[in-house]
């Protein structure tokens, strides 16, 4: 469907946008696993939460300059349930349909992450941001926009998310992801995860590894040094933490972003160079409040 305008009212065009945006990221090239890996060459724009903010998201798109370039990369994630509502109803779905037809329009180039709110949303699972549950909320609002043919579009939703990485990293050791398993997690946590297609069981809640990483807060540095080791980690991007200034470092090689409130930030890294440290990192962020008004 790349190219070809979609309504996103109409359940035919969103059901046949998800499904082959999800097929799109199943395949293309740079999939291994449960991973999206980027060559080492290009940029790299990393985004936190993002939350339905329709602003922040175009800004991104502009920013990251897919179009420009082939190794151009934009990572995204937390992509609905916004504090923007219409009597009520959750339309966040808009948001997964904006990130298909990105990703259909530049394939391998646009890594949306797993993240706690769409695998909640996928799974059933109550979760609130700001006062009630949106899980509910967003299922009121297919109903209202889709009738009686959202329940195919609720499907086609899952089959999308089901699709979603659980990280995009580069070669050299840059690792995006929603999160990382608390630490009381690990125990129970499977570090091959990253390396292999994920199961169903992989999401089930408190004992499935793709849970606990898109669930799991409070790390520790110890922790994230064995994680590093382990999986060949310089430097982790992670949302899932609300952080005032947009972004902050929470370790020595840990940075953690918001991308949906108004001081929301990006991190644009220049893949040709070496790997930063999460200390020089912090010299790139970019507020969004500083870049002009989306096109």
């Amino acid at each position: 469907m790349s190219g070809r305008a979609v309504d996103d009212r109409r359940a035919a065009d969103v059901i046949e946008l998800l499904r082959s945006a999800a097929e799109s990221l199943r395949t293309h090239p740079g999939r291994k696993g449960a991973v999206d890996w980027i060559p080492v060459r290009g940029r790299l724009l990393a985004t936190g939460d993002l939350h339905d903010n329709p602003m922040h998201f175009q800004k991104v798109v502009d920013l990251a300059r897919l179009g420009a370039d082939p190794d151009h990369h934009v990572v995204l994630q937390e992509l609905i349930h916004g504090e923007r509502t219409m009597n009520g109803l959750d339309l966040s779905y808009r948001m997964l349909t904006k990130v298909a037809k990105l990703v259909l329009d530049h394939p391998g180039q646009v890594h949306p992450l797993l993240a706690n709110h769409e695998l909640a949303q996928m799974a059933g699972h109550s979760v609130s941001k700001g006062g009630g549950c949106m899980t509910a909320r967003f299922h009121e609002g297919l109903d209202y926009v889709f009738g009686d043919d959202s329940d195919e579009v609720f499907e086609a939703l899952g089959t999308f998310i089901r699709s979603m990485p659980l990280a995009a990293r580069t070669e050299h050791g840059i690792f995006c992801s929603h999160s990382l398993p608390g630490p009381a997690m690990m125990p129970r946590f499977d570090l091959d995860i990253i390396e292999r297609e994920l199961v169903p069981e992989d999401y089930e809640a408190l004992v499935g590894s793709a849970w606990m990483m898109v669930w799991g807060r409070g790390h520790t540095t110890e922790q994230m040094e064995t994680i590093a080791e382990r999986w060949g980690v310089s430097l982790f991007l992670l949302g899932h933490a609300f952080v005032e200034n947009g972004i902050e470092m929470a370790g020595p090689r840990t940075i953690l972003m918001n991308t949906d409130h108004e001081r929301g930030a990006v991190l644009p890294i220049d893949l040709d160079g070496p790997v930063p440290t999460a200390e020089s990192a912090m010299f790139s962020v970019l507020p969004l409040a500083s870049v002009g008004s989306a096109s």
